[in-house]
Formats: structure tokens, sequence, C-alpha cells
């Protein structure tokens, strides 16, 4: 209470020296909040790729540029899928997805307009797909060859409006597809992560890879597969994992430059290194303002001891003892730390918010980091204290009584 009382008969100078100490912790703090914001929306974008997955993307082209590779390489099919999950190390699972070329696609509602994909059975789990209502495909679709779809939510809604989609039909091309499954809602935000498409699930359609074979087009010179994922057991290192599924495409594709292999957890790695890179330099200029606020303590408290040299060497003179002395000014010191760490705290949020407001960053909280921000804060203020703290005790208490004022 003492240390408390000193400081509020200095509500001025103590004010401007909390400043530093608030606009310290404030800074680190909204650095901490964006960054840990960026983390979690990596890995949240991240997680639709499936950060156990290992993906190979077919090349596009001109028709020329097709017929060459042709001449060469077969492209993409399901026989390199079957082949890298018996020779790549660890795979538990692969999955194939092919796009349907949309002609017209019409539900009992409206017209609309839509991706529509032939995906294997293992595509969902893959894919992170959670259905809404209805179920995924069945064993006994693919044996069958069975007509039927699983739309997006916002597909269902553009196709159907407020009609129930189960058991409804759709009219793809020239073939009606009997619907059993829609997908929960999904938007991510964004479309691309570290320059790799995520896509849209919810104006997308799935259809069953031997039905979708069987009954619609595809042009000749295109690739088997647009897209195969193999999915890897738990704890497995992607990386040794993709160099052997690189030289096994390679070796198959006979060197030509035709896939692309996308590894999600190299990208999170990759995406994390730059987020680190950039935490790191913003923490680093928002602890110089810390610093500068702990300066700020060390003067008003070297300039509290210079105003109150009667008052330390009346003390000294009635017993107290330099452990005393010390122990008084470093408890004003805490408790300037104490409120700068807290304003602080307030003013980071407020700051971070704000960040999130006009940069359209996200930003996230992380009670061990907030706790840290605090701690530094309080172990600045203490330590620039503990100078001004040996001052006053060391000062010769009959000179402290002679002193003027």
């Amino acid at each position: 209470m003492e240390a408390i009382d000193e400081l509020a008969r200095r509500k001025l100078r103590t004010a401007l020296t909390l400043l530093g100490m608030v606009f310290g912790v404030g800074a680190i703090v909204a650095m901490l909040a964006v960054g840990e914001g960026s983390r979690r929306e990596a890995l949240r974008l991240v997680e639709r790729l499936g950060m156990n997955n290992l993906i190979v993307q077919s090349k596009g082209g001109a028709e020329d540029e097709l017929k060459e590779r042709r001449a060469r390489s077969l492209g993409l099919s399901a026989s390199d899928a079957q082949a890298a999950q018996m020779v790549v190390p660890n795979v538990e699972s692969y999955s194939l997805q092919r796009e349907v070329k949309v002609l017209e696609l019409r539900g009992p509602a409206a017209a609309a307009k839509a991706e529509v994909f032939a995906v294997s059975d293992e595509y969902a789990n893959h894919a992170s797909l959670a259905l809404g209502e209805g179920r995924w495909f069945s064993s006994s679709d693919r044996e069958t060859l069975a007509s039927v779809c699983v739309l997006g939510a916002r597909l269902k809604q553009q196709l159907f409006g407020e009609q129930n989609a189960i058991g409804g039909l759709v009219k793809l091309n020239h073939v009606w597809l009997r619907v059993v499954g829609v997908l929960q809602s999904r938007d991510l935000g964004k479309q691309q992560f570290e320059g790799v498409s995520l896509g849209v699930d919810d104006e997308r359609m799935y259809l069953p890879w031997d039905s979708a074979l069987a009954r619609f087009r595809f042009a000749a010179l295109e690739d088997e597969v647009n897209q195969i994922t193999l999915k890897l057991k738990p704890g497995a290192d992607p990386a040794s994992s993709a160099r052997v599924l690189q030289a096994l495409i390679k070796a198959r594709h006979n060197n030509v430059d035709d896939t692309t292999l996308v590894v999600p957890a190299g990208l999170y790695r990759q995406n994390q290194q730059t987020q680190r890179i950039f935490t790191l330099v913003m923490s680093s200029v928002a602890a110089v303002s810390l610093l500068v606020g702990g300066i700020g303590i060390m003067n008003i408290m070297l300039a509290n001891v210079l105003e109150r040299r009667r008052e330390i060497g009346l003390k000294r003179a009635i017993g107290a003892t330099k452990r005393d002395l010390i122990a008084q000014f470093l408890a004003e010191a805490l408790v300037i730390s104490v409120l700068g760490g807290l304003a602080g705290l307030v003013f980071g949020a407020i700051l971070a918010f704000a960040i999130a407001q006009f940069a359209g960053w996200q930003v996230a909280w992380s009670p061990l980091w907030l706790f840290v921000a605090v701690t530094a804060c309080i172990a600045v203020g203490i330590s620039f204290g503990v100078y001004p703290a040996r001052k006053a005790a060391e000062l010769d208490p009959i000179a402290a009584l002679r002193t003027d004022g």
C-alpha cells in the first residue's frame, strides 16, 4: 500500500512511465495474437488437404502439348495409385479424383453451376468431408454402377431450395442422378494455401468413381485421374515417403514432367517458418519498446530517490535497514510493472482486433504467451528498479537528513 500511495502522489510522472510498459506489452501481445491466429488458420487450411496426405495432381495443357506428352507417357492413372500403395512406405490407402465436364446441371428449384468430380470410396476420408444429411457412397453403389451423387451444402440450396434433397433427382448433362447425401457447410474463407488450390466443397458435386466413368464421356488425351491422394499411416514421415513417390511417378511416366506433387505437411512447415520469422522480427521491435519502458521506470525512480532524500534519511534514522529501503523501491517498481502489464494486455487485445478488422488477419490467444508477456514486463520493471533501489539504500542517512526540501 505504501508503494501505491507514493506513486499516487506523482500521478502524471507515474502515468508517463506506465505508457512505455503498456505499449511494449501491448505490441508483444498483438504480435503473438496475430502469430497464433495465423498458425491456427494455416493448420485449418492444411487440414483440408490432409496433414498426413501426399497428393499427386496431373498437369493440364493445350491439345498439342498433351499429344506430345502422350507419345511418352499415358498420364496419371489408377495404376499409378496402385503401384504407389505397394512401393511407397507407410501408405495406408489411396483415393482417386477426376473432373467431369458440366454442360448442364439442373434440380427441382433451378439450374446451377458447379464443379463435378468422380471420386473413389476413400475420398471423403482423405479430404475430411463431413456429411450433414444422408450418406456417402457404399460398396453396392460401386458394384451396381448406381446413378447417385453427393452435393455440397450451397449447391443443394441452389438446386433444391428449401426442399429435402435426399432421394431427389438432379440432371447432370444427359444423366439423371439421385441425391444420397449432402455435405456439411465448410467455408474455408480462402481457396488457396501456399499456392495450392483448396477448392470450395460447398459448390461441388461428387459421383462414385466407376459409375461416373461408365456414364460420362472424357476426352481421349485427358489423364485417367486428375488427382491421387495417398494417406500415410500415423507417425509416418511425409518427406521420405514423398521422395519415393516422386521417383516412382517419374519412372512410370518416362521422366515426363506431367504431374505435380503436393506435400501438405511440407507446405505447413514452410508457412510456419515464414510466420516465425515475421513474429520474431515484430516481437523484437516490441521488446525494444518494453526495454524503453524499463528505462523509464529507472528514470522515475532515480528522480524519486533524489526528491525523497530527507524521507530516506529519516527512515534510516528511526531504524529502517538497507534491505527495507530496497524492498520499498522494488515494490514501487513492481506496482508499475504489474499495472503496465495488465493495461498492456488490454491495449494489446484492442490492437490485435484492430489489425484483424482492417488487415483481415486472424487472431487467437494463447494463455501461455499472455502469461509470458506479463511476466517479461514484470521482470524488466524489477530489473530496471534494482539500481535506483540500491542507490536509495546506499545514501548516507546524515547527509540525506541535511538535504533541503
